[in-house]
């Protein structure tokens, strides 16, 4: 494997990582730090560069992990931490970023990787990204086939997002940038019963039927998800909660959800 040497007066791998990064280059992702790098091998994703930093590249793992790449990557460049860093999203380098394709996120791609009966989740204006990234992760845990990302939802594939997924972004089926509405009307369609959450729900999420075809939608952090979106779906479900407190962080409260949905999925299959 022949490795390049990048300064800092070629630094045109750099300039591009950085458009990656800051989310300038519509069909690639920045991916960063050498757990998710590993994540992003093995679920197949073709990688288009890797950069690491000198230092890393004098450990076993890294070491293996590069020369692994070696073999689907056509462009492998070392730097300094110093240049490494000037294109970090973290405030500590992590040693090694690559930029890689993204995944199919349109509807066609969506439908055809669901089965008859699938457990999905919509994001509807979930607005951090480190939000999205934790809810994709549980959701791969508890069995979720598929998510839905709506348009004025934080991007899956932003560095944040990733970091809070874990590859479970690179393996999930996801859907982007469609409407409220057109959700909705792609759920019922096929028959997909549509749940929504929020503290003023009508039931209990354990007394909720989630044994067919179910989409768990969640809404904004701030505001959750408005009477005319929720009177919208089929059913509202509420998190009963003890003490003063009004709400749940809208991950905490997806996975409460979703491990229940597991539960009764798994008890009737």
């Amino acid at each position: 494997m022949r490795l390049n040497l990048i300064t800092s007066r070629d630094n045109s791998l750099l300039r591009h990582a950085r458009a990656v990064r800051d989310g300038k280059v519509d069909d690639s992702m920045f991916v960063e730090g050498l757990r998710l790098c590993e994540e992003a091998l093995g679920s197949g994703l073709k990688i288009e560069a890797v950069i690491h930093s000198e230092e890393i590249a004098r450990k076993e793992r890294a070491e293996h992990l590069i020369r692994q790449l070696g073999k689907v990557c056509p462009k492998v460049a070392s730097a300094s931490e110093k240049l490494l860093g000037s294109i970090s999203h973290t405030n500590t380098p992590q040693g090694m970023v690559l930029l890689a394709a993204r995944p199919a996120s349109d509807e066609v791609s969506f439908e055809e990787q669901q089965p008859a009966s699938p457990l999905l989740v919509v994001l509807h204006g979930i607005n951090n990204p480190v939000n999205v990234g934790a809810i994709l992760r549980t959701a791969e845990a508890a069995g979720v086939t598929g998510v839905i990302a709506t348009a004025n939802t934080s991007d899956p594939f932003s560095p944040k997002a990733l970091r809070g997924a874990m590859g479970s972004a690179f393996r999930l089926p996801i859907w982007m940038r469609s409407g409220f509405e057109e959700v909705l009307a792609w759920c019922a369609q096929r028959k997909v019963r549509t749940v929504c959450a929020g503290v003023e729900g009508s039931r209990d999420y354990r007394a909720v039927n989630w044994r067919g075809a179910r989409a768990l939608i969640v809404g904004p952090e701030s505001t959750g998800l408005s009477p005319a979106e929720i009177a919208a779906t089929d059913e509202a479900a509420r998190i009963p909660m003890q003490g003063s407190v009004e709400s749940l962080n809208v991950a905490v409260a997806a996975g409460i959800i979703l491990y229940e949905a597991n539960r009764q999925r798994a008890n009737s299959a």
